[in-house]
């Protein structure tokens, strides 16, 4: 047992390092907001909780419910969530009180962050599959515990990051072209790299 979760927490972070960035980018857009920590937590547990159902059905030989082929077309989530923001940013550049408005964090959505953590999930579905194919069903859930459990302690790292001066100050000047190019980046990444329309 203490062999799984010394596996799945190196499993966890092999596969969701990349997250930190995303995260940090949602706790720069919503500085200053009341409850931002709770909406991303909250966003980053119902995304990983798909993904976790995701992997356990498709190892369970209920592979009808999420082929893989269809996983790729997830990308088409913060792809479509990045050109809106960025349609947003395009339709602000010009308020006169840009100064208060880049300042003024904007209000994260739960299932923002939700659809974010599911649509960049599909390499951890194709990891865990296999790991779970091979281990037994008490080491599953063991596996399960674990990540569900170093979700918050991702949060936390991505807050950390997010708050401290220096890197507040860069996310906060940039954050409105670095969260649509992030997500754009992370949709079309998806896509390509699953082979999705057969790019």
């Amino acid at each position: 047992m203490i062999l799984s979760v010394l596996q799945a927490i190196g499993l966890f972070l092999a596969t969701n390092i990349d997250d930190i960035i995303v995260l940090s980018l949602f706790f720069a857009r919503g500085a200053g907001q009341r409850g931002t920590t709770t909406r991303i937590l909250a966003g980053q547990y119902l995304g990983f909780v798909g993904i976790l159902g995701a992997a356990v059905l498709v190892s369970l030989g209920a592979g009808a419910f999420l082929p893989p082929e269809v996983i790729p077309y997830f990308g088409l989530i913060p792809l479509a969530l990045g050109l809106w923001a960025a349609w947003q940013a395009w339709r602000r550049r010009h308020d006169d009180d840009d100064d208060a408005a880049k300042i003024e964090g904007k209000k994260v959505a739960v299932w923002a962050v939700a659809g974010v953590t599911f649509a960049n999930g599909g390499d951890n579905i194709g990891v865990y599959v296999p790991v779970f194919l091979n281990v037994g069903p008490a080491a599953v859930v063991a596996y399960c515990v674990v990540f569900l459990a170093l979700v918050a302690v991702l949060v936390i790292v991505a807050k950390f990051i997010a708050t401290r001066r220096p890197i507040a100050e860069i996310l906060e000047r940039w954050e409105h072209v670095l969260f649509p190019l992030v997500l754009i980046g992370l949709g079309v990444f998806i896509l390509i790299s699953g082979g999705a329309f057969g790019l």
